[in-house]
């Protein structure tokens, strides 16, 4: 009996699905990358198809909430468009979630000579209760977007690398950059792995 080819039975490739929900919520689609509560950061091999263990953060630091990113999208830091998901309990790795984009946190990563944008797009899952009402960031409070803020400034400073906040912007800046996203994605080659800057 013939082997199957290793391309065959290795997982699917979640990074080619469509971004956009065709279901007509002007929803985007979310590959969770690493759940809500998990000290271990993990990013999705595209080559390989699975999810690499990038780094484990340190005892008492964790991700505040599910983390992941845009199928076929292709952001400024040559990853796909990254992706802060609330909802109600965790996900697991590998999830596809339907969400509504409330905002974005913008922020560059790097030094003097060399700075790249690694922005943040914050999203609400469809079928959560607890954030059913958030439209926009300012709806989330400003104490709960500084924390936010503050886990991405301190998860860089264990990588050795500095991270400042330029701005949080509103949904339509959110819509905005995703779209930049899914045309850079046509324009280059998918990235051999994901970079783990989360």
């Amino acid at each position: 009996m013939a082997r199957k080819s290793s391309r065959r039975s290795a997982f699917a490739d979640p990074s080619r699905l469509q971004p956009l929900d065709t279901d007509g919520q002007n929803a985007i689609q979310v590959i969770i990358e690493t759940p809500k509560g998990s000290r271990n950061k993990y990013a999705f091999d595209p080559e390989q198809r699975v999810f690499q263990l990038k780094k484990v953060l340190p005892t008492g630091m964790a991700f505040p909430y599910d983390f992941g990113f845009i199928p076929s999208t292709k952001a400024e830091d040559g990853d796909p468009v990254d992706v802060l998901v609330l909802m109600d309990e965790p996900a697991f790795r590998g999830c596809l979630l339907k969400c509504r984009p409330v905002g974005i946190i913008e922020g560059e990563q790097g030094n003097k000579k060399k700075k790249v944008r690694n922005d943040r797009i914050v999203a609400i899952e469809h079928e959560n209760r607890s954030y059913a009402r958030v439209k926009r960031m300012g709806d989330l409070g400003t104490k709960f977007v500084r924390e936010l803020e503050e886990f991405f400034v301190n998860y860089h400073e264990l990588m050795e690398e500095k991270y400042r906040i330029l701005d949080v912007r509103g949904p339509g800046e959110a819509r905005r950059r995703i779209k930049e996203g899914m045309r850079g994605s046509h324009k280059q080659s998918p990235v051999a792995a994901r970079g783990g800057s989360a």
